[in-house]
């Protein structure tokens, strides 16, 4: 779970998704949130607070397919490819080929594919 404080959106998310290399599904659920500070606050009382992830990210869209390029201080700088299928009826077969497709056009090959998340990442280098 995550709460993701910004500019243009302030939400809650809990995500459910595999750790591994290359193209996943990804289910989760977005509460937007009206008091981010507040919600911050009472939470890390309640829970503590495991990492803090900071990041530039451009976003793009090709129809219904979202490109994040990300930079990530300490950790480098990312491209995310995420086929949607909220506003298209599109199979998972669709949605992966679209994938492929645009990795195929960016140069990603598999060996540039990672299988955690920011956060598990930045972790890793505390250990």
């Amino acid at each position: 779970m995550k709460l993701r404080e910004g500019v243009i959106e302030n939400n809650l998310i809990f995500y459910e998704r595999n750790n591994q290399a290359g193209p996943k599904q990804s289910n989760f659920s977005l509460v937007k949130v009206e008091d981010a500070t507040g919600l911050k606050a009472s939470l890390i009382a309640a829970l503590g607070q495991k990492v803090v992830v900071k990041k530039q990210r451009e976003i793009w869209y090709i129809d219904n397919v979202k490109f994040h390029i990300d930079e990530v201080p300490g950790l480098g700088s990312f491209i995310e490819i995420e086929a949607g299928n909220l506003l298209a009826d599109l199979s998972r077969e669709q949605l992966q080929e679209q994938c492929d497709f645009y990795m195929n056009a960016f140069g990603v090959n598999a060996e540039d594919l990672i299988a955690i998340s920011y956060s598990d990442m930045l972790l890793n280098q505390s250990i």
